[in-house]
């Protein structure tokens, strides 16, 4: 499970501990490891659990992390940067991240961990892409492009699945209330001296798609990956699960 020390990857770890899986954490420092893991522990009594801190932007930290792990039966691909930036202050520099990050961390481990499923003849890849993959932002196009690739590296490994037991599939969540929104709602709200409610009202507003009208909280989109990684989901391959609170279109 990349990136689960807190938000998504947290919510999905638990979730995955709860269904009775030995899960791994990971994060990019021992610190946010050890707390996710103790967490856990204290969550979830007698659970298995462990945790590898490795950047997973970087191929040697990659590596060392899948000789730590060893063989896998599911992978979640979580680990992610987003932000809003214009697009012309975008910088080369910081292209090159987010897709070392957000795209790269997955074509590491797949290609590492996916032979092995196919060996085995059973197997699960899930990974956490976005709405943004599909309609992508004006204010994050540089998030959105990594979505959209995570997107199509998951749809083209899904094709080397056929005929066996592993399916590939992704998430294409929504607005989802994680840690790193949680963090900007709050710093927004003591800027302009009103309560959070108002400014999670007032950013969801401006949302003019979603038939929930609010933000979907992190352990939504666990719950569906949750089903993804089980064998309950084997007819389910090569998808894109929309989980983001459902769609309002309008015809012209």
């Amino acid at each position: 499970m990349s990136g689960s020390t807190q938000g998504i990857g947290y919510a999905v770890a638990s979730a995955l501990t709860a269904e009775g899986a030995e899960v791994i954490i990971n994060g990019r420092t021992p610190a946010a490891v050890d707390a996710a893991v103790s967490r856990l522990r204290s969550e979830h009594p007698g659970a298995l659990l462990r945790g590898v801190a490795a950047d997973l932007a970087d191929p040697g930290e990659t590596s060392r992390l899948l000789q730590d792990i060893g063989e896998v039966d599911v992978l979640v691909n979580n680990v992610g940067l987003f932000g809003v930036a214009p697009f012309s202050d975008i910088a080369d520099d910081d292209w090159q991240r987010y897709f070392d990050v957000n795209v790269m961390s997955g074509v590491r481990l797949s290609r590492a961990l996916l032979p092995g499923m196919l060996r085995r003849g059973w197997g699960r890849v899930v990974f956490i892409a976005s709405e943004s993959g599909v309609d992508v932002p004006a204010d994050m196009i540089h998030y959105g492009a990594t979505k959209a690739a995570m997107l199509a590296l998951a749809n083209g490994l899904s094709k080397l699945t056929r005929g066996t037991g592993v399916t590939v599939n992704s998430i294409l969540g929504g607005p989802t209330y994680s840690d790193g929104v949680e963090a900007v709602v709050t710093q927004l709200a003591a800027a302009q001296g009103v309560d959070v409610g108002t400014v999670k009202a007032a950013i969801i507003g401006q949302n003019r798609t979603t038939l929930l009208e609010r933000f979907i909280d992190p352990a939504e989109i666990a719950n569906l990956v949750a089903y993804l990684a089980s064998p309950r989901s084997s007819a389910t391959n090569g998808s894109a699960v929309r989980a983001d609170g459902g769609v309002l279109t309008t015809m012209l």
